[in-house]
């Protein structure tokens, strides 16, 4: 392995630490299960950082660290979700955000262009919301009581950021595939 794949390998263990997150939050163990949810989200600003710090940015790369980061979000949206800790109408909007967007990116890749995706400011401030809820949930839920009605608050920003950058992106890709028009294939 070379030094400029460190950050590829970083992405490749927080997409790993996904399943015994998931598993230690069914468990009902949620002291680890905030301990490793941390330590993943540390090491996505570890390797974001080493990437752009010594341009060790790679195609492979721009692929991990968004799928890590998903699927470690989805993952225990689900499993709180199932356990009735994060409200279902909350685990559906943010499940289909990320089902519009990718299969908005991927029929203008094939239709249109090649896509050249980068998060906007919105989408930035979701994942926030998202990762700051999961870890108020986690906390409340493993004996830290956190007061409800913060909780409560905060599941209802984050639907609203959740809608908000879900609509960004597809009036942002819409207005490129009308300007754009669509490949001709023959």
């Amino acid at each position: 392995m070379k030094l400029k794949d460190l950050p590829n390998l970083i992405s490749i263990l927080r997409l790993i630490a996904v399943v015994p997150v998931g598993y230690l939050l069914l468990a009902g163990q949620y002291g680890a299960a905030l301990v490793l949810f941390a330590l993943a989200g540390l090491s996505d600003g570890l390797d974001g950082f080493l990437a752009k710090r010594f341009g060790w940015q790679s195609r492979l790369g721009g692929i991990l660290d968004p799928l890590a980061d998903k699927a470690l979000l989805i993952t225990c949206f689900l499993v709180l979700g199932w356990q009735g800790l994060v409200p279902f109408w909350l685990v559906v909007a943010v499940i289909l955000r990320d089902l519009v967007i990718v299969s908005g990116a991927l029929i203008y890749h094939w239709g249109i262009e090649a896509i050249e995706a980068s998060p906007t400011l919105a989408s930035k401030f979701n994942t926030a919301l998202q990762l700051i809820l999961l870890v108020m949930v986690i906390t409340h839920a493993g004996g830290w009581p956190l007061a409800q009605g913060l909780i409560t608050a905060t599941s209802w920003l984050t639907l609203l950021a959740v809608v908000t950058s879900g609509a960004q992106y597809v009036w942002i890709w819409g207005h490129k595939a009308r300007a754009r028009g669509w490949r001709r294939r023959g």
